[in-house]
């Protein structure tokens, strides 16, 4: 499933990452990295002065995504295998936060919003997709998935504000995240 060529029509891997719009030198935070279906793809853009994390709670997805980075030869891909509750990373390292389709496998997602901001440079983002909460014929089932307004209020809650929102994703949400009193401009 998270390597399926089939994944590409619905998630427009490309359209994505160029809504982005990476710049050399970023750091990115890829939390639910997986197989690392998008922290491969900011790797190129991001450059060799920039850094992409590939974040994930589960061991055999750290094993896969360590292979594929040997194997791509990507030298500004780290891995790292963290807690459900916290990415692992440091105060003030990361300029994006990008969590595609996980959200809703966080638990104490308060407590994982306060950390971002922390871990968040001056000017950071947190970048969420996730399918919107209704019968779809991809995603998790309805009752896992959170609704577009509900995240809204969760990250407004949390001290972020919405700065962006892409709409071309067929049964997904993309939103855009600023820290509260922040311009959100990413370098």
């Amino acid at each position: 499933m998270l390597d399926d060529p089939k994944r590409d029509t619905y998630q427009k891997p490309h359209e994505v990452v160029t809504a982005l719009d990476l710049k050399e030198g970023e750091v990115v935070a890829d939390i639910g990295a997986g197989s690392g279906y998008f922290a491969f793809r900011f790797a190129h853009h991001v450059g060799d002065q920039g850094r992409v994390y590939a974040v994930d709670i589960s061991p055999d997805m750290i094993v896969h995504c360590n292979r594929r980075v040997r194997d791509l030869n990507l030298r500004n891909v780290t891995t790292i295998l963290s807690a459900p509750d916290d990415p692992l990373l440091a105060d003030a390292s990361v300029d994006r936060f990008f969590i595609c389709d996980t959200w809703h496998h966080v638990e104490n997602q308060p407590k994982y919003l306060s950390l971002m901001k922390k871990m968040l440079r001056p000017g950071g983002q947190v970048v969420m997709i996730d399918f919107h909460k209704r019968d779809l014929p991809v995603g998790p089932p309805t009752a896992m998935k959170i609704a577009r307004e509900d995240l809204i209020r969760q990250m407004e809650t949390a001290g972020f504000r919405l700065a962006r929102e892409h709409t071309f994703l067929p049964y997904q949400y993309f939103l855009v995240f600023s820290p509260t009193g922040s311009a959100g401009n990413v370098r």
